[in-house]
């Protein structure tokens, strides 16, 4: 029979082995796996192109001040360099649109280009308004379009949802749904969002993706993301499965991540 001590040290080493086999949740650390823009000097500026219409514009306007009040990072917002409905991504910045991209079962799309395994080079936000604007959307109003946009954005930089379980953490990053135009909560940052952010960005880097043009294999420089079948692998999924995460893989550190908020009908 094995004595106590000897029962606390297999104890001891089974709890090590589940704390490194599931890491601890999104609540406590939401950063993206170490995705971040690499740079030499903090704060930086990341660039959002304007390729959005209509309510979309007050809303990335209210998004890119939001975001800006991180004590290591703002953003401005720029001509749009690509055309709403192909959202294509131009180099070292973050194009925002918004258009109908019909019935494609999402709500909202964020995708971020990564080189040397962590650095993000450039990304795209999708804002799909065949929902927004159907009566049988049930979140149809302009409190989750804030929430979404907000949170699409944050995923740029970085940042995973703090808590999926649906409750309101009053973040724009967890998993909360918005019912009216008067259900303002969940639609900006919070205190943690921002100092996640400080945590990511604690480090500089020997060089920069801000503003510039990156070497990349050519499929992953010139190919289309836009439909799921080119998202490459599902690598996690809510339980709902109202939220999930591809990554197309190109090999040597270079991949693309898109982050996917599904309808609700």
């Amino acid at each position: 029979m094995r004595n106590k001590r000897s029962f606390r040290f297999v104890a001891m080493f089974v709890l090590i082995a589940i704390l490194a086999a599931f890491p601890f949740s999104a609540s406590a650390n939401h950063s993206w796996n170490g995705y971040h823009w690499a740079r030499t000097a903090n704060p930086f500026t990341i660039k959002l192109g304007d390729n959005v219409s209509g309510l979309w514009d007050g809303m990335l306007v209210k998004a890119s001040g939001d975001w800006s009040q991180s004590n290591v990072m703002d953003t401005t917002i720029v001509s749009g360099g690509t055309s709403p409905k192909s959202c294509r991504p131009t180099a070292g910045r973050v194009e925002v649109c918004n258009a109908n991209y019909r019935n494609t079962g999402w709500l909202g799309v964020a995708q971020i280009w990564i080189t040397g395994g962590t650095h993000i080079i450039q990304g795209t936000v999708k804002n799909n308004d065949y929902y927004f604007g159907n009566s049988s959307y049930q979140y149809n109003n302009t409190a989750e379009m804030q929430h979404v946009i907000c949170q699409e954005v944050g995923h740029t930089f970085g940042l995973a949802h703090q808590d999926e379980s649906g409750i309101s953490l009053n973040t724009c990053m967890d998993y909360y749904h918005n019912t009216s135009d008067n259900d303002l909560i969940s639609t900006s940052p919070n205190a943690h969002d921002y100092q996640e952010l400080s945590t990511i960005y604690a480090h500089l880097d020997s060089t920069t993706t801000i503003g510039s043009a990156t070497n990349m294999p050519k499929g992953m420089a010139t190919g289309d993301f836009s439909s799921p079948n080119s998202w490459g692998k599902l690598i996690s999924s809510t339980k709902d499965r109202g939220a999930s995460t591809y990554v197309r893989d190109f090999g040597k550190g270079n991949f693309v991540v898109t982050f996917v908020i599904w309808a609700t009908e």
